[in-house]
């Protein structure tokens, strides 16, 4: 691999990974923490994938395969629980209007 390009990505991602640790650090609300520790599982991931070029290898497949379900399987569960919470605020809240409506009558 050309060091050139290689110095390039890896300036990038290190640049990257400054980007999100300001964002996980600095995150108005825990879903921006916890969508920027995902972005940051994938940033950790090209490097991975650089370095395994880098070195001409595939040692790494394997974890490189786990952090990927390992993210996969993280975002699926937030926003799971997200949208669980969500719908049960809505709930709450159609409750109150209709509590609310007996109320006046």
């Amino acid at each position: 691999m050309n060091p050139i390009v290689l110095w390039i990505v890896i300036v990038l991602l290190a640049l990257a990974i400054a980007g999100i640790m300001y964002r996980m650090i600095k995150g108005r609300s825990i879903l921006d923490r916890v969508l920027a520790s995902d972005v940051l599982l994938s940033v950790v991931s090209a490097v991975l994938v650089v370095y395994m070029v880098a070195n001409n290898n595939r040692d790494h497949l394997i974890l490189l395969i786990l952090l990927s379900l390992t993210g996969f399987i993280g975002s699926v569960t937030v926003s799971r629980f997200v949208y669980d919470r969500r719908a049960l605020e809505r709930l709450e809240a159609e409750r109150k209007i209709v509590h609310d409506s007996k109320a006046d009558t």
